[in-house]
């Protein structure tokens, strides 16, 4: 079945999340991805594994990223490196990299110089905190742009502590907006009949998932904080853990109370209100834990699903991917990798009426299309003997 995207060729240069996450959702799509990688280490993200058996193994993190992609091992140190590569942006349609500002100028490979051959090409360049600036020849990724943009300082532990998401939220959101990026300028250039430069960067990325925060900031000057403002809170049953989210009622906390069996505390007036509940938080979450201690979490559960309180419970990755949810949503995909035979990874999460089902090509080995992608750009098969001679390619066959 054709794809929506198949015929776009991508050229993508970027290394371990933030761009390898956007190109693999266009390659799930269609997109040709031509994945450039240093020869002998390829993407960082191929070493980023504490729980390989041995260091050969390939990288679960690489794994999980890399899908629907071919790799090129191409050294862009040289000048035949780097002319491979102009001669595959030339007949690209994207262009993605991920350097720090002013490095693939350096190379001579910056919009610019891309430009001058292909004005068609659809140039999208990502950081951590911009391309100009005090802090555009920062390194950056997202637990260091977590703290500058105040995701940090508004997630502290019961000590007061800052802490940083687990979970690299911006690389993935920058990803997906790297993805939007690309459909509108593909949109743009069908209608206009010119390519663009992108920019996207990690910081204002973590900005614009924080737009309520943001906005009340600078209309109030007060911060927006749900978790601070409103009844959501994690609650010990017997046997484990409670997620709920007492909003959206008229009076959901009174409802709690009488699913849990306890005294409704709202016909006190030290927690009558809202604002009086987030200001006695502590004796609140007391009383309200009583409640919870008493049974078990599916029993917890089932009494607050018959109030209509938003509850779900607590659990480990593990469990949930065994959960009959993500079972029935089939959001879990197999590919038939070369080296490690059947592999299990989370797949896309667009389910689409017309296109069911992505391209399931796996994660490649590093070089592992370098001879077949040069082929395809008029090199003989002398020639990339002498460029694997020369070690300006890495090639390993499947």
């Amino acid at each position: 079945m054709a794809l929506p995207l198949d015929g776009i060729r991508i050229c993508d240069l970027s290394q371990i999340m933030f761009g390898p996450c956007g190109t693999q959702v266009l390659g799930d799509f269609g997109a040709d991805i031509i994945k450039i990688e240093k020869p002998g280490l390829g993407d960082i993200s191929r070493a980023i594994d504490r729980h390989r058996p041995n260091k050969d193994d390939e990288s679960s993190n690489f794994m999980a990223m890399n899908r629907n992609k071919r790799s090129l091992a191409l050294d862009m140190k040289t000048e035949e490196g780097r002319e491979i590569l102009r001669k595959i942006a030339r007949e690209s349609d994207v262009f993605v990299h991920n350097f720090r500002p002013g490095v693939i100028e350096r190379l001579g490979l910056g919009y610019e110089d891309i430009r001058r051959d292909n004005d068609r090409i659809i140039y999208v360049e990502g950081s951590g905190f911009g391309t100009t600036g005090p802090l555009s020849q920062k390194g950056g990724m997202d637990f260091v742009a977590q703290a500058l943009a105040g995701v940090a300082h508004d997630n502290k532990d019961p000590s007061g502590k800052p802490q940083l998401f687990p979970v690299s939220a911006a690389d993935f959101s920058a990803g997906m907006i790297l993805v939007q990026s690309v459909l509108l300028a593909l949109l743009h250039r069908e209608r206009a009949g010119r390519g663009q430069k992108i920019e996207i960067n990690l910081l204002n990325v973590f900005l614009v998932m924080q737009q309520q925060e943001v906005t009340q900031k600078l209309r109030t000057g007060h911060d927006f904080n749900p978790l601070e403002q409103d009844p959501m809170d994690i609650f010990a049953a017997s046997d484990g853990f409670v997620a709920v989210i007492a909003v959206l009622r008229p009076n959901p906390v009174s409802d709690i109370c009488q699913a849990l069996e306890i005294p409704d505390i709202t016909t006190d007036p030290e927690f009558a209100t809202l604002a009086q509940q987030m200001a006695n938080r502590t004796e609140y979450r007391r009383r309200i834990s009583e409640g919870f201690s008493k049974f078990t979490t599916e029993e917890c559960l089932t009494r607050l699903d018959r109030v209509d309180i938003l509850c779900c419970p607590v659990l480990p990755l593990g469990e949930t991917l065994k959960h009959p949810q993500v079972k029935e949503n089939n959001i879990l995909i197999e590919l038939d990798h070369p080296k490690h035979g059947t592999i299990r990874t989370v797949g896309n999460a667009i389910k689409s009426s017309e296109f069911p089902q992505i391209a399931l090509k796996p994660p490649p080995l590093l070089g592992q299309h370098s001879e077949e992608i040069l082929a395809e750009y008029g090199y003989s098969q002398d020639q990339i003997g002498q460029l694997i001679e020369k070690k300006v390619i890495d090639a390993q066959r499947a």
